[in-house]
């Protein structure tokens, strides 16, 4: 009977999907298995990660239950993708190129130099970038870092730079490359609406499973994030064209700038002297999301398509190997053409067939349970949907052109969540009426009627512990036969607080290098965000601070909304307040480091007109919340 408060094992119907998978794909196909194990060199003796106090933020050995034969809690196409990108240690890609895989969510690339390293994508975390180093110089020499490049503008690309350059590097001249436009996606992404994206990355990641064969599995991606200290260094060059060349240490790269794929900001790097094809993350073992269920701006498949097309005409006949940011390397010219390719196809066919589907009147809803992709694409491996999907990217292409809204007007006006759940288990006779029914549903292997039905009764009654127990039995059961890694993480993550009560935000990419990193623009959009409009709605207050060397700028408050400007202007004419100071304490001020009544105790600060009125601006900043609720109100 449904309602226990711990994981059930998988329902006849689930176990029979997950069966009928074997025999619908081609699970004898060992090509991935050969590549991702070679060039193989050695992996770490030591088998956790750890941070300051000991703490493990990476286990190298945590997923060891995949050697083991795929149970009936997961989908074994699932299974196999988790148990290559578990694969870890130090590759070999061709003569002079080494991976590190399988320290983190994402690769580093180490491509040797006359005299030291260049590292591509440093992981997310110091710690396990500093684990991924110090293996590689244990099997090829103690060589200095002589570059680092970033490939794009996602946190597990460069947020543990700070594990392979020190700050005596950056000042010694060690170069940091990254595609025009890096600094401000990776702030702005990680900061502006980085805690609502942290707290769903929680789920999307399944960062508080348990890892196992009812828990976690892994991401498709990748397994999981680490859980260390995320840093940035600012890039010193920027790459602003594609066909821009550098030579570091003797490397020659040449680069293929390719925003607005899988990132606003993001490059590929060809190594004509290895014949090697750096595809960053556009090109990876999976189908790519084209809108991140952590949240994210949506990415256009057509200009993603574009320029994979394009990496073809400039590389393909050129190069012997392509290898990325996640997964493992394609080795010889005719695999790295069909590879590029075929992914070059999905999200060209995911684009199109989208379009073509919306303008035959039809929904988000109705195409995503429509599309299918063409058999050959089905049948290439790299091509599934273990990280984004084909549901979940349809309706990404129909936002990206038509927004949230499907055309009915039944729709445009709709309650919200907990209005709605009560008005519709009303309609449906009560909640006892209701759960009733969906533990038919749930005998009958239903469990996607059953997720959608009960979800109103606990937005009803949220602490309905009947509710609450056949939600997360449901959940689980989906989870167990999700294909997309993130899918299941979302789906156990879910049974999992609705029974055991909200994990919060494990992983957390708004770091103290992302914050510093703000420009001043930024930093006061960032308070423009927090201001509690209502509570404002009265206050008309102006602030001028005077910034030595610099045009002041001006806070103005006034009807909820908070507009800064530099310079004179009519609206700062008669500012309320004028604070003097550096731009270095001003920032401290601004992110609440500091006090700017200390500051001018310390004669740092000097504050004429109305000092209650800073106080009172700041009153009216409201916190963001890491651990709200997801599958409850």
């Amino acid at each position: 009977m449904a309602g226990s408060t711990e994981s059930r094992a998988a329902e006849p119907s689930i176990a029979a999907g997950n069966a009928a998978v074997r025999e619908h794909f081609p699970f004898d196909n060992s090509q991935d298995f050969e590549d991702a194990k070679r060039g193989f060199l050695a992996t770490a003796e030591e088998s956790e990660v750890c941070g300051g106090g000991g703490t493990s933020v990476w286990g190298l050995h945590a997923y060891r239950f995949l050697d083991d034969e795929c149970p009936e809690t997961a989908n074994p196409s699932l299974w196999r993708q988790s148990r290559l990108a578990a694969q870890h240690g130090l590759y070999e890609v061709t003569k002079g190129i080494y991976q590190v895989r399988g320290f983190d969510l994402s690769n580093m690339t180490l491509v040797e130099g006359e005299r030291g390293v260049l590292v591509i994508d440093t992981l997310l975390s110091a710690e396990t970038a500093a684990a991924a180093l110090a293996l590689y110089r244990s099997h090829r020499g103690e060589r200095p870092v002589t570059g680092v490049v970033y490939t794009h503008s996602h946190a597990d690309h460069f947020g543990g730079v700070r594990g392979v350059i020190s700050q005596k590097d950056i000042d010694g001249g060690v170069p940091v490359f990254a595609p025009e436009g890096f600094l401000e996606h990776a702030v702005s992404e990680n900061v502006y609406a980085g805690t609502a994206m942290n707290r769903r990355a929680a789920y999307m990641y399944g960062a508080a499973l348990p890892k196992g064969e009812r828990g976690q599995i892994g991401a498709g991606l990748g397994q999981t994030l680490s859980t260390g200290a995320v840093g940035l260094v600012p890039p010193t060059v920027d790459v602003t064209a594609t066909g821009q060349n550098a030579t570091v240490d003797g490397i020659r790269m040449v680069f293929h700038l390719t925003p607005g794929t899988e990132a606003p900001a993001e490059l590929n790097i060809h190594f004509p002297d290895h014949a090697a094809l750096c595809m960053s993350e556009n090109a990876t073992h999976n189908l790519h999301n084209l809108l991140t269920l952590r949240g994210a701006q949506v990415r256009n498949p057509h200009v993603w398509a574009h320029y994979l097309t394009e990496a073809i005409a400039l590389y393909a006949g050129e190069v012997d190997v392509a290898f990325a940011s996640h997964h493992w390397p394609v080795w010889g010219r005719e695999r790295v053409l069909a590879f590029l390719s075929e992914q070059r196809d999905v999200y060209a066919y995911l684009h199109d067939q989208t379009l073509r589907m919306l303008n035959q009147g039809m929904t988000p809803l109705e195409i995503a349970e429509t599309m299918r992709m063409p058999p050959a694409l089905e049948r290439a491996w790299h091509t599934h949907g273990y990280y984004g999907s084909v549901s979940h990217n349809v309706k990404a292409v129909y936002q990206h052109y038509l927004g949230w809204f499907d055309g009915n007007p039944a729709h445009l006006w709709e309650h919200p969540p907990a209005e709605a759940a009560q008005r519709y288990v009303d309609f449906m006779g009560g909640s006892a009426q209701v759960l009733r029914r969906a533990r038919d549903s749930f005998d009958a292997g239903d469990f996607r009627w059953v997720a959608q039905v009960v979800n109103h009764v606990l937005f009803a009654e949220p602490d309905n512990a009947e509710a609450r127990a056949l939600q997360a039995d449901a959940l689980e059961q989906l989870g167990y036969g999700s294909e997309n890694g993130t899918w299941r993480n979302f789906y156990l993550t879910g049974a999992l607080e609705l029974r055991k009560g909200s994990i919060g935000t494990p992983t957390s990419t708004v770091a103290p290098d992302l914050l510093a990193a703000l420009t001043l623009d930024q930093l006061f959009d960032s308070l423009a965000i927090r201001v509690d409009g209502p509570r404002s709605w009265h206050a008309n207050l102006t602030i001028r601070f005077n910034l030595p060397g610099a045009n002041p700028v001006a806070l103005r408050l006034r009807n909820g909304v908070l507009v800064h400007t530099a310079g004179s202007t009519p609206e700062a004419a008669e500012p309320d307040a004028n604070v003097t100071l550096s731009e270095a304490d001003l920032r401290a001020v601004l992110l609440g480091t500091a006090d700017v009544s200390d500051l001018a105790a310390e004669g740092r600060a000097e504050i004429t007109g109305d000092p209650g009125k800073l106080t009172e601006l700041f009153s009216y900043l409201s916190n963001p919340d890491p651990d709200f609720a997801v599958v409850t109100p």
